[in-house]
């Protein structure tokens, strides 16, 4: 079961830091919004969309290198358990890629687990569990922290320049003692994080965005975490209403495969992703209408470690 301790992990990783005013080469104050850390004006609108889900897939890798390459896409995040990463890692080239952080395995037909020992992120059937609520019943946090920092090394380790943490399907975001986990990892190795902002802190129950930063962790301002598939009304409306600040949303782009058709109805989704990404082009005119600066993580990251 997961550890009901209310004492922060994070404090025993906490980097030195000073909120008051920076002098010298890089100025800036607790004060200043995302927007100014990254030299644009408070009144700007930086959008990144980024690609959910690359290795899980050989569609998905070939449909989100496309979307970075000659698509809209300015970013992604690798599922180092799932069984095409390995593929992505071989196939990228220094695109803005962060890491999947992934306890869940959601499909019938198509498995991934855990790459250390970790029992209680197993299902009965094999792999990590399909569900977030049987993760949440099941996980024992030590083997959580374990397991995540174990996907992050690893990925580093294959000569990827991380550039965010990412959780697949929100799993430790909003759960106390995940969360927990997800900044302690998140200061450690010194990364900007995604965190929702559709979820207000009273109905999570407990204070995220704001644990993040007072630990100094940058993320995105806006970002809704609508994980149904298919991606088309949902980014030409927040496209229509964009706010400033910075601005994520995510898309999931696989090419049409055998493969992907095999998993079912839900590839439908993806697949328009990547003509909608990639191909259409109502998506460049909603974005040049908006007024949006395309942005990725890189730019967050190397802000938040230039403070």
């Amino acid at each position: 079961m997961p550890s009901s301790s209310n004492v922060s992990r994070v404090r025993h990783a906490r980097r030195t830091r000073d909120y008051g005013e920076h002098v010298g080469s890089s100025v800036w104050r607790v004060t200043d919004t995302l927007n100014e850390r990254l030299g644009h004006a408070p009144t700007a609108k930086l959008l990144i969309i980024s690609c959910d889900d690359l290795g899980s897939f050989h569609a998905a890798n070939e449909g989100i290198f496309a979307a970075l390459r000659t698509g809209v896409a300015t970013c992604t995040s690798l599922m180092v358990p799932a069984p095409w990463a390995r593929h992505a890692v071989l196939n990228q080239r220094g695109e803005d890629i962060g890491v999947h952080l992934t306890m869940n395995s959601e499909h019938d037909l198509y498995r991934w687990g855990p790459i250390t020992h970790a029992p209680s992120l197993l299902s009965g059937e094999g792999g990590f569990p399909r569900t977030i609520d049987d993760l949440w019943e099941h996980a024992d946090t030590t083997e959580v922290l374990r397991e995540l920092r174990a996907q992050i090394s690893r990925a580093i380790e294959w000569g990827i320049d991380v550039t965010h943490l990412a959780p697949h399907l929100t799993a430790i975001t909003l759960r106390p003692e995940f969360f927990d986990v997800y900044l302690e990892l998140a200061v450690e190795f010194n990364l900007p994080i995604r965190l929702p902002s559709t979820i207000t802190e009273a109905q999570a129950g407990f204070p995220f965005r704001k644990l993040a930063s007072d630990e100094g962790i940058l993320f995105p301002d806006h970002f809704d975490h609508d994980w149904r598939e298919g991606s088309r009304s949902r980014v030409m409306n927040a496209l229509a209403n964009l706010q400033p600040g910075v601005t994520e949303i995510h898309v999931q782009p696989c090419i049409d495969t055998p493969e992907i058709r095999a998993l079912g109805e839900v590839a439908e989704g993806w697949i328009d992703d990547y003509r909608f990404v990639v191909e259409d082009s109502s998506l460049r005119d909603a974005i040049e209408r908006s007024g949006a600066v395309l942005i990725g993580y890189r730019q967050i990251r190397d802000a938040m470690r230039a403070g």
